[in-house]
């Protein structure tokens, strides 16, 4: 067997970081050899999540660059907006492979980023190098990358529902619109009042009309699929229920195709993507079956009466929108089989 790769996890007490620990502590190819948090260090990562009692024992640490640098082999950042700029060219200059979880380096443009993120743009000639890393558009290029900026959750629902449509020219690009909804654990671990269970519970609203930051990321990909610029109407609500998200989205046909013809076309543009499955037609995903996997689902329609495409998309946030979708991007990275620590069943009920 060759030997392990050295992990370390950044932000390990966040819900995306505890969910790359779960999953990476049976990888067989990996040694977990460096767990950080701000607000628990010196705790055992089992007193923070009960869960992992008797799993795993690690102590987390304080963020110590240089101690990483010296224990790991790669780092997986799972940080709030505007954290990860601040470390990742050290750890690139350390030598160290680095798989961002965060949207500090997901834009090409900087005063985008501003203008969305309300930080700070990171070095340009850092993100110059970052690797968009959706495996199933750019895998030969996350196969050469040292340096992986991880799609947003939102992002890689309605990427992978569209991308099909736009390669093939298909939709007109302007008609374009994304209806997306989301668990609450799109909002990360921190207490606030609009995650608040009383807010949440028997409720369904939408948040960030008009202003999500994950609508440049899916024009900004969108229009290199479809090799134009291009805009979209991209409206997040938030669910009562922990995890999922579903996407619906809706383009205008440019000339008439049968949802027979758009089905083979996405089961022949994802041949060879482990975890993305085209539902027959009739059928449309659920939440529920994604829950605890890596699989993107997707479910088609067209509407003869209105000329109009309808794609819905599922993914699981936490793991094809976070940490799945990052151990995917490792797995590539370090000529692993891209499913290795992934291969597991959806949960249900």
């Amino acid at each position: 067997m060759t030997q392990a790769t050295r992990v370390a996890i950044i932000g390990a007490t966040g819900y995306s970081g505890i969910e790359l620990v779960r999953l990476l502590q049976s990888h067989p190819q990996v040694q977990l050899t460096y767990l950080s948090s701000e607000s628990y260090t010196g705790q055992a990562i089992s007193e923070v999540y009960p869960h992992l009692a008797g799993r795993i024992g690690h102590a987390l640490d304080g963020l110590d660059p240089a101690a990483v640098a010296a224990r790991a082999d790669v780092v997986f950042l799972g940080l709030p907006a505007g954290k990860s700029s601040e470390l990742v060219p050290a750890f690139l200059a350390a030598g160290l492979r680095v798989i961002d979880m965060g949207g500090d380096f997901r834009l090409v443009d900087g005063a985008v980023h501003e203008q969305w993120y309300k930080k700070p743009a990171p070095p340009r000639h850092v993100q110059a190098e970052a690797v968009y890393g959706l495996s199933e558009l750019w895998r030969d290029a996350v196969r050469q990358a040292r340096f992986i900026t991880n799609p947003g959750c939102y992002a890689t629902s309605a990427i992978l529902g569209l991308a099909p449509l736009l390669r093939h020219g298909l939709i007109d690009p302007a008609s374009v619109i994304i209806d997306a909804k989301s668990g609450v654990s799109g909002a990360g671990r921190g207490v606030t009042l609009g995650v608040h269970f009383a807010e949440v519970n028997e409720n369904f609203q939408a948040y960030k009309v008009n202003q999500h930051q994950h609508t440049p990321e899916i024009e900004q990909v969108l229009g290199q699929v479809a090799a134009q610029p291009l805009t979209v109407t991209f409206t997040t609500h938030l669910l009562p229920i922990t995890r999922g998200i579903l996407c619906t989205s809706y383009a205008t046909l440019k000339a008439p195709v049968t949802a027979e013809a758009l089905r083979t076309l996405y089961t022949g543009d994802y041949a060879g993507c482990p975890f993305v499955r085209t539902m027959p037609l009739g059928s449309f995903p659920a939440t529920k079956q994604v829950q605890g996997s890596n699989y993107c689902d997707i479910g088609l329609a067209v509407d003869e009466r209105t000329h109009r495409v309808t794609v819905i998309s599922v993914i699981d946030n936490l793991v094809k929108g976070a940490a799945g979708q990052a151990i995917q991007n490792f797995n590539l990275m370090m000529g692993y089989g891209e499913g290795v620590g992934l291969d597991v069943s959806p949960l249900y009920p």
